[in-house]
């Protein structure tokens, strides 16, 4: 297959942990070509959305930046692609919204991209654990400080965090005898005209924050589960989270197999959930990771699976 990847420079992939690079090695590996490019080489010339993208070659040096070569750039539209993969990172902002448009109308041309546009659109990974509320703990969306007020007074402790953030950016634990309270409220919602998400504190958050991948609505056997490093609440590996992979549970299985089918059908072949304890918090659609830290503590290659998956979906 041709295969192109939409995703961040390529020198600031961290290649041994990066799901992107462990997707595209994959892929060479079975002799797909790899093309590459940012959502800023993505265009529409003469009604036809196109990219200025370059073919990956690997080379045998695995580390730093030199793992990679590319051709020179080509235009090519995206129709002529066997496979689009959307791999870039958040924040979903302006720029992120037009890539997602402009894969809607590639789509309408024949290109087959993963994950579709309008499914990216409908699914923010914050908002979108409100279509499955009997997975969830207590949650509030709101802009209005006196309703995150009402809803801490209720609940005692609580976590705030931005709708459109990765990497645990911008997210806080907040309780009653916090001194800090309105400051917190009025940073985050830049003063009530910013819309946040609060939910209640989940203790178990130090058992890990476990990320769920379901690959063409079925999810890999093993999760990873993301531990707060000590004096920390948040688990996320990109602020010093430890990463255990451990065997789905029937809780996870439950939610993962609930869930699986119907985000597939929307056009999502890759999707990480987070789950902390028994609640789903955050359905990942973006640029779900994870994939090298399982395979390497499981032995499942889940690359392998994700590949079997587009290539199906690319032959259909």
């Amino acid at each position: 297959m041709k295969i192109l990847v939409v995703l961040d420079p390529l020198a600031s992939l961290k290649i041994y942990k990066d799901t992107s690079y462990a997707m595209m090695r994959e892929a060479n590996a079975r002799g797909h070509l790899i093309f590459t490019c940012g959502t800023e080489n993505l265009r529409i010339k003469a009604g036809t959305v196109e990219a200025l993208a370059a073919q990956l070659h690997f080379t045998a040096t695995q580390s730093g930046h030199d793992w990679y070569s590319q051709d020179d750039v080509t235009i090519t539209a995206l129709q002529d692609f066997d496979a689009v993969i959307m791999r870039k990172d958040p924040p979903f902002d302006q720029q992120y919204f037009y890539a997602t448009q402009l894969f809607t109308l590639a789509e309408a041309q024949g290109a087959k991209i993963f994950n579709r546009g309008q499914a990216l659109r409908d699914f923010n990974e914050k908002l979108a654990i409100l279509k499955f509320p009997q997975f969830t703990a207590p949650t509030l969306v709101t802009q209005s400080e006196s309703d995150v007020r009402e809803f801490l007074a209720e609940h005692g402790d609580i976590i705030l965090k931005p709708l459109d953030g990765m990497g645990g950016t911008g997210i806080f634990r907040l309780t009653a005898a916090d001194p800090n309270v309105g400051s917190i409220i009025e940073t985050l919602t830049a003063n009530g005209t910013q819309t946040i998400m609060a939910q209640r504190y989940i203790a178990a958050i130090k058992e890990g924050d476990k990320r769920i991948l379901l690959i063409d609505g079925k999810p890999v056997d093993w999760c990873l589960a993301r531990i707060p490093k000590a004096g920390e609440t948040r688990g996320n590996l990109a602020v010093g989270g430890s990463g255990v992979a451990r065997p789905l549970t029937t809780r996870d299985r439950e939610i993962a197999e609930a869930l699986g089918p119907q985000l597939a059908a929307q056009g999502l072949l890759l999707v990480g959930l987070d789950v902390i304890g028994a609640n789903l918090t955050e359905v990942n659609v973006t640029s779900p990771t994870c994939f090298a830290e399982i395979t390497a503590q499981s032995g499942i290659n889940v690359a392998g699976l994700f590949i079997d998956a587009l290539e199906k979906h690319a032959a259909a």
